[in-house]
């Protein structure tokens, strides 16, 4: 079954929420903040997906904001980046869909219909 990561009051999260829903897929849902994946969750979606791991940081977030995360991840090892996303669901970029062979970062519906369908 299709696991989402989501934070309840992100719209984005509820617009991709919706869209599962009405095209009957089904998901269980996982509260980003409190069930945040692991280190090792994270880098397994990591490779599945086969995108940068920039693209995991939710970059408009204000934890990313206030910790200055832009300037600071180019500096950061990778490891240092998994255990910092695995530390703190807000810094994850939301929705997270996790299905059987893939995984998708953020809410993009071409995206979706495109692995869902």
């Amino acid at each position: 079954m299709n696991k989402i990561y989501c934070y309840p009051r992100c719209t984005t999260c509820k617009k991709a929420v919706k869209w599962l829903e009405e095209n009957g897929i089904d998901y269980e849902y996982k509260h980003i903040v409190e069930e945040t994946p692991s280190k090792e969750d994270i880098k397994k979606y990591y490779k599945e997906s086969g995108l940068p791991l920039k693209r995991f940081f939710n970059t408009s977030g204000n934890v990313y904001k206030e910790l200055n995360l832009k300037e600071k991840l180019a500096e950061m090892s990778e490891d240092e980046q998994f255990e910092l996303l695995a530390s703190n669901g807000m810094v994850l970029k939301r929705p997270l869909l996790v299905g059987k062979d893939f995984v998708l970062v953020g809410f993009k519906e071409a995206e979706w219909v495109e692995k869902l369908k």
